[in-house]
C-alpha cells in the first residue's frame, strides 16, 4: 500500500509516532493491560481508516477484516492524555487503533492515506 511519497506501509508505529506509542504504552500498563502494553513496540500502521472524518486519526495494526471481528472480539479503552483511544483486540492481538480528536496525529496519519 502506498501512502505518502516514499512511504509504504506498513511502518512501524514507534517509528512515525513515538509519543503516541509511549504514551499507549503507559497507559495500558495504568490500565493493569500489561499483555497489551507489551504489544506496542512492535505494531505497525498497516492501512489507515478511510471514513474521512477530521477528527479520526485511527488506523490497522494488520490486515482489514471481511467483515465483524469475530467472537474473540474485545474493545480496550485506554485513558490517554488528549483525545480518545480505543483498541480493537482479536485473539488478545491489537488489530486496530480508534484514535478521535487527536490533531497531533492527523497530518502524519492523512498522509498516509490511499
Amino acid at each position: 500500500m502506498v501512502g505518502a511519497p516514499g512511504l509504504r506501509l506498513p511502518l512501524p508505529l514507534i517509528d512515525l509516532l513515538p509519543a503516541f506509542a509511549a504514551e499507549l504504552e503507559r497507559a495500558l500498563r495504568a490500565n493493569d493491560a500489561a499483555d497489551l502494553a507489551d504489544q506496542v513496540r512492535g505494531l505497525s500502521i498497516a492501512a489507515v481508516c478511510s471514513c474521512g472524518d477530521d477528527f479520526c486519526s485511527s488506523f490497522y495494526t494488520g490486515p482489514r477484516p471481511d467483515g465483524p471481528w469475530g467472537l474473540t472480539h474485545r474493545n480496550v479503552s485506554p485513558k490517554v492524555a488528549v483525545g480518545m483511544v480505543v483498541l480493537d483486540v482479536v485473539d488478545d492481538q491489537i488489530r486496530y487503533v480508534e484514535v478521535l480528536d487527536r490533531p497531533d496525529m492527523k497530518w502524519i496519519i492523512a498522509t498516509l492515506a490511499d
